[in-house]
């Protein structure tokens, strides 16, 4: 969705672009448009300084979705004063400027409420340039996908919460959440792509679901490609599984043909993610230039699947 809005300045149009997700776009002129997103969340782990570093790069995580670069963000909390200290909100806030300072932008303020159940994230703002922006709706017949993140994420922090997951397991969650997606995104952009999404909440299912149906294309993932945390199978087996998954799977199910594959599969897939990676759609000639790097740089990503002219949704293969 496209609108229109006529400024003070009768020779500027500014067009705001809908995107999909937590973000919106604005084009103030032929080289500049701002990304604007918010996003907070509930701890997912014990340590304050780990869980404001979790929500700052969930938060910024929509910018680089859209190839933009983030320029400076406002801190949202929700604080418990009468249970929780003090210092352990400047131990969060602590965290959240670790991010911003990696990330390369400046916390300018923020706005703190009372909240019986704490929660912390952001408000983003960043500039992209118009003919480089990556859409949800971007993804082109013949695309290769590639997922720049391992999924199980929403699985690992359920076992962390319920003392579950080993030491391994907890560091490689973490990590994996900490990490910026800014490499991902940078990759994109120079490699021509024009979709690419960031997978949290509602799952690779939700998010690269709604990629192929807002794209009108078919997109077939290969399940053994896909790239899982530590411990993730091991613990969904065993039934470990956020209930944000089912409902993922259940929302996603008219439009997924699992093929042979059983609910665990299915859920994984669906598996509920905080501070997950991009999903990319790259000409094929540019991925294994992209892989290469993403591998260089410390990630764990693949190709993961293809997208093709036909009924728009996913199968699972």
């Amino acid at each position: 969705m496209v609108r229109h809005l006529k400024s003070e300045h009768p020779d500027e149009l500014l067009v705001g672009t809908d995107t999909g997700d937590d973000a919106a776009v604005w084009q103030i002129d032929a080289d500049q448009a701002i990304v604007s997103t918010a996003d907070f969340i509930t701890p997912v782990v014990d340590d304050a300084r780990t869980w404001g570093r979790v929500a700052a790069a969930n938060s910024v995580s929509d910018v680089y979705a859209m190839g933009g670069r983030p320029l400076f963000a406002l801190n949202l909390v929700g604080w418990n004063k009468d249970e929780l200290p003090t210092e352990l909100l400047s131990e969060l806030l602590a965290g959240g400027q670790d991010i911003a300072s990696a990330a390369g932008f400046a916390i300018v303020g923020g706005h703190t409420i009372d909240d019986p159940e704490p929660k912390y994230g952001m408000s983003v703002t960043g500039m992209v340039h118009p003919d480089r922006i990556l859409r949800n709706s971007g993804l082109r017949p013949g695309d290769d996908v590639i997922l720049t993140k391992p999924l199980g994420v929403g699985i690992l922090t359920t076992a962390i919460k319920s003392g579950a997951a080993s030491e391994t397991e907890t560091h490689e969650a973490v990590a994996s959440m900490v990490r910026l997606n800014d490499i991902g995104a940078r990759l994109a952009v120079e490699a021509g792509a024009t979709g690419a999404t960031d997978v949290t909440g509602f799952g690779l299912l939700g998010h690269l679901g709604r990629m192929a149906l807002e794209s009108k294309v078919s997109v077939t993932v290969e399940f053994d490609a896909i790239p899982f945390l530590t411990g993730a199978i091991t613990h969904a087996v065993s039934g470990v599984m956020p209930s944000g998954s089912r409902r993922n799977l259940e929302w996603g199910a008219e439009f997924l043909d699992a093929g042979d594959h059983d609910e665990v599969h299915q859920l994984l897939v669906a598996d509920a993610q905080t501070s997950g990676g991009l999903v990319l759609g790259v000409d094929p000639g540019a991925t294994s230039s992209v892989l290469a790097e993403l591998a260089a740089t410390g990630h764990t990503a693949a190709h993961i699947g293809v997208a093709r002219a036909g009924t728009p949704g996913l199968i699972l293969r």
